[in-house]
């Protein structure tokens, strides 16, 4: 069966059933040898299950004797959502740019909207730990950005002290970039700078050649640590020689138009599922829609809980 395709249509039409996704799924996620998902084991049986595979346990481990099919240890693990149904999931999600809401999963894969929301969820956990591989390096842009909706437009016991501007009462992320390279977002509490140094520090190398951010107060004493240019964006300064922060307020753009423009909502307490999952998109923006979908097959490792999602 062909490993790549390049697009949604030619893989449905090439999986046409449960057998044939279990057969793909399988491929992916085991083209390095089978192994046993409960303890690295890779000597098993292989069983013939009477029924749908997507339902039973297909395989027995040697070691641990324990029973499992291809789903257990990856997000699928404990669905009855089909393997077919999350393979046209995960390329829905890999490949739209700015996401995809919940309700249009739904009606695109034929199921419930909490069914989709659980899924897409489960697929932004999958992608949580691979959206960044190694400190950044050569050239970084590191800036913040505020998320929620204008103070203004909230009630008045829910627009924080500054009561109708600024970032009070809004979800924080921070971010770094490297030039033409990887991305790196986080969730923060404050803007304060032990909390902006701390993320410098875990995610840009020492040995950086610049660290380019604006001058806000939090990044004052960055140069301390690493070589530091600051743009005065108050002062209307937006480059100095090749230094700006331009990449990286693209990416919030983009990150914004996702969470405004298809979620229209997003909870602080999931927002960095969002956050790692847009990352991880922009992470391989340079690689195609079929070699992006296998890529995330090939790590899709780490189940959730729904009881954890709402909890």
């Amino acid at each position: 069966m062909q490993t790549e395709f390049k697009s949604l249509a030619a893989l449905t039409k090439a999986i046409q059933d449960e057998a044939a996704a279990v057969t793909y799924f399988t491929a992916i996620r085991w083209a390095h040898g089978q192994f046993c998902p409960l303890c690295g084991s890779t000597e098993l049986y292989h069983l013939v299950p009477k029924t749908e595979p997507r339902y039973v346990a297909d395989h027995k481990c040697k070691a641990c004797s324990k029973r499992f099919s291809i789903k257990v240890g990856t997000v699928m693990e404990g669905t009855k959502i089909t393997v077919r149904q999350w393979l046209m999931a995960i390329w829905l999600v890999t490949s739209h740019k700015k996401g995809i809401a919940s309700t249009q999963m739904a009606k695109d894969l034929g199921i419930t909207q909490k069914s989709a929301w659980s899924m897409i969820h489960r697929l932004r956990h999958g992608a949580r730990t691979r959206s960044f591989n190694g400190p950044l390096s050569g050239k970084v842009e590191v800036d913040e950005t505020f998320v929620g909706g204008k103070a203004k437009n909230r009630h008045k016991d829910k627009r924080g002290k500054s009561g109708v501007t600024g970032g009070s009462g809004k979800a924080i992320v921070v971010g770094a970039i490297e030039r033409k390279g990887d991305l790196v977002t986080r969730v923060v509490e404050n803007v304060r700078a032990e909390t902006l140094e701390k993320f410098v520090r875990e995610t840009v190398s020492p040995n950086v050649d610049v660290v380019m951010t604006d001058k806000w107060l939090g990044y004052k004493h960055l140069g301390k640590e690493f070589p530091h240019i600051a743009i005065d964006h108050a002062a209307g300064e937006y480059v100095k020689g090749d230094a700006h922060t331009n990449s990286i307020e693209g990416y919030w753009s983009q990150l914004k138009r996702q969470i405004y423009g298809i979620h229209h909502w997003v909870s602080p307490k999931h927002l960095h599922y969002y956050v790692d999952e847009s990352a991880w998109r922009f992470n391989r923006r340079d690689i195609a829609e079929g070699a992006r979908v296998n890529e995330f097959i090939t790590g899709m490792g780490g189940r959730l809980k729904y009881e954890r999602l709402i909890s």
